[in-house]
């Protein structure tokens, strides 16, 4: 039985799905909660919104993500970085899950990945549970209506949570998967309900087809000031590090919070909403992330909620730290209305740093801002994969090595390019700890940062005076307005200098260490701003 709109030449039956119940093509938002509040995988919370829980699995499992090996891809993916899975293994898990998948009830949502028309890439995405479905309208871009009477996808995304894999039989490493073929156009996910992964997967194919097309894929949220797409920002940053809570800005237009483009045209968002972190989320410093929270059809996952009630507990992370909120674009009353914005002015390199050592902004040269896009230091905050319970010092290049399929010198040659085209200011931002290490010390005051980041897009802090950092080589401000000055020198914050000199000299030793893998492929210019 078939429900809602559909190009009748591309049903799931016209793509080899045959044998199924109910199916629910391109239903709208009211549609999609009642379907979930009935089916009983969510309840209805504050406004209307979802309140759901994805079980076991609250964060992405980046290790069990594999691509599959084909002849036309296999020299060109960075298998260090991405599991492989055999062509047999892909095979058997397609056929075993479509068996799977036979009498049951399912979801098919027909979008759009990228709000550049010229680089758009057409999304069917089939889900098992109806608000996965709903989930993924929010986050990617929906066509018009009209346009779903012909829509055939360039590219499928099954998920199936209630299906297990089996490593043996399908060569991959557990029984939840994530299985991508480029060669046959298709993404399976089994064995995880967290909906993380339907946005990740999209974006990990981005990652790999946009290059070739000369666009640079970003992990990065931005936005532009108002009246003047020109002077856009783009913040790289993973989970954690405040890409979506700084780009948030009232003073500034929102492009998007997570994922963009940047091509010959400008930058690009590639999504249509967003995924915000609720844990301690404040109506005072966050007043439009905080406010969807309780507006129709925004997806509630994975917080605890008092259940006569439906009140959110913003504290509470018993159930996960990575407790979120996903919600359309247009609940942000400063998003842009195009998605798209110029060639960036000023680009924001964000780390959450541990170790309490880096100041809270510095200003890069050309080549020390690829010496940091390559390392991509932060520290992975709890709850953000499976496993991690505190921050973890690590380095994730291009700061999105989950997502990269190609090599990083890849992205970092596409990023050196595009600066040397169009010219940028280049600052690293450091939202971790200061005053010490994670556990002494205390997480950077979120005015501050916010008031240097102002003070970077206005023009006003280029203009006051500037020290050489004596550990990185960087350029640090001595003053910025509003902004106590002690905080600009993290040495003087610590109660012990010489505890800082020893945290400071492990951290820079963690760069060089892990910089040795870049040495081989990178320029003379890049090699002198190395540490």
């Amino acid at each position: 039985m078939t429900i809602g709109r559909v190009n009748p030449k591309f049903t799931l039956e016209a793509q080899g799905l045959k044998g199924l119940g109910k199916i629910h093509y391109n239903l709208a938002d009211p549609a999609l909660v009642e379907l979930a509040i009935k089916r009983e995988e969510a309840e209805l919370g504050l406004g209307g919104a979802v309140l759901v829980s994805t079980g076991k699995f609250t964060g992405r499992s980046p290790k069990d993500k594999h691509i599959v090996v084909t002849p036309d891809i296999k020299n060109t993916i960075w298998w260090d970085n991405n599991a492989k899975m055999s062509q047999d293994g892909f095979h058997n898990l397609k056929d075993d899950m479509f068996e799977h998948m036979r009498g049951r009830e399912y979801c098919v949502q027909d979008l759009v990945a990228g709000a550049d028309t010229q680089h758009a890439i057409k999304m069917r995405m089939v889900t098992e549970l109806a608000w996965h479905g709903l989930f993924i309208r929010h986050l990617l871009r929906r066509p018009d209506a009209d346009d779903l009477n012909d829509f055939i996808a360039d590219y499928t995304v099954i998920n199936c949570p209630s299906f297990k894999a089996d490593p043996q039989r399908h060569n991959c490493r557990s029984e939840t998967v994530i299985a991508m073929n480029f060669a046959t156009k298709m993404i399976l996910i089994a064995g995880t309900e967290y909906a993380g992964e339907n946005k990740k997967c999209v974006f990990t194919l981005l990652n790999y087809l946009l290059p070739e097309a000369g666009v640079m894929p970003m992990h990065c949220s931005a936005n532009h000031a108002k009246d003047n797409p020109v002077d856009t920002a783009i913040f790289f940053g993973l989970s954690g590090t405040g890409k979506t809570t700084l780009s948030a800005d009232p003073a500034r237009v929102l492009i998007g919070d997570d994922e963009h483009g940047w091509s010959e045209r400008g930058t690009f968002n590639f999504e249509g909403g967003c995924y915000a972190k609720t844990i301690n989320l404040n109506p005072e410093a966050e007043p439009e992330i905080y406010a969807t929270t309780n507006k129709f059809a925004t997806v509630i996952e994975n917080m605890v909620f008092d259940p006569v009630t439906k009140e959110l507990d913003f504290t509470d992370d018993s159930l996960t730290a990575n407790m979120r909120c996903a919600y359309p674009m247009h609940y942000i009353s400063n998003a842009s209305k195009t998605a798209i914005g110029g060639h960036p002015k000023n680009i924001i390199m964000l780390t959450c740093d541990a170790f309490g050592v880096l100041p809270p902004i510095a200003r890069l040269t050309p080549a020390q801002a690829m010496y940091h896009f390559l390392s991509g230091f932060t520290s992975k905050i709890a709850g953000t994969e499976r496993g991690i319970t505190e921050p973890e010092p690590t380095f994730s290049t291009c700061f999105g090595a989950p997502f990269m399929p190609r090599r990083p010198e890849i992205y970092g040659d596409l990023l050196r390019d595009k600066i040397g085209a169009h010219g940028a200011t280049c600052w690293l931002v450091n939202t971790g700890w200061t005053g010490g290490a994670y556990g002494t010390g205390s997480r950077m005051p979120i005015r501050a940062t916010r008031a240097l980041l102002t003070a970077a897009l206005d023009g006003s802090l280029s203009k006051v005076e500037f020290r050489k950092d004596a550990n990185f080589g960087f350029e640090v401000p001595i003053t910025a307005p509003g902004v106590a000055e002690v905080l600009l020198s993290p040495r003087r914050t610590w109660n012990d200098s010489a505890d800082y000199d020893a945290q400071a000299a492990k951290l820079v030793k963690l760069f060089t260490n892990n910089f040795d893998q870049y040495m081989p492929y990178i320029n003379d210019d890049v090699k002198a701003a190395a540490i």
